[in-house]
């Protein structure tokens, strides 16, 4: 599978996870659920945009780069704050759902943010992305 496409899917995976994850925080009490967290639907809405609008350029690399590092920073101030175990949360229903969107959530962000990097690394070296392009393939072995 091509890095473009499977930055995409992890990108889209990663908003779609750090959704859940934010509803379920607000149903838990972790967030309120007020005006304020409206605040996140542009922030998705621009993430949404340079996943799928401004795939394979530069801006859409950094919005997706700097998704994914705050899909990764999610996971890491939970595990710092809230905790994933401990404070009486492992006892209460739904908890697993609760910890697999953190922890996918991560693991997408931070699938994204390296495939983001990678993307900004090959247009700084001013290589072509296309697969007809002889210095992006791997050389053949003969």
């Amino acid at each position: 599978m091509k890095p473009d496409v499977m930055l995409t899917v992890s990108s889209l995976l990663s908003i779609l996870f750090f959704m859940f994850h934010l509803a379920d925080d607000i149903v838990r009490g972790f967030e309120k659920g007020g005006l304020s967290n409206l605040t996140a639907v542009p922030i998705f809405v621009v993430w949404l945009y340079g996943t799928l609008m401004l795939a394979g350029r530069r801006s859409g690399y950094v919005i997706t780069l700097l998704g994914g590092l705050l899909s990764l920073a999610a996971l890491v101030l939970h595990a710092r704050g809230a905790g994933l175990v401990g404070g009486g949360l492992a006892n209460t229903s739904g908890v697993f759902f609760w910890v697999f969107t953190l922890l996918a959530l991560g693991v997408t962000g931070l699938f994204s943010a390296v495939l983001s990097a990678r993307g900004l690394w090959g247009l700084r070296r001013g290589r072509s992305r296309r697969p007809d392009n002889p210095e992006t393939e791997s050389p053949a072995h003969g």
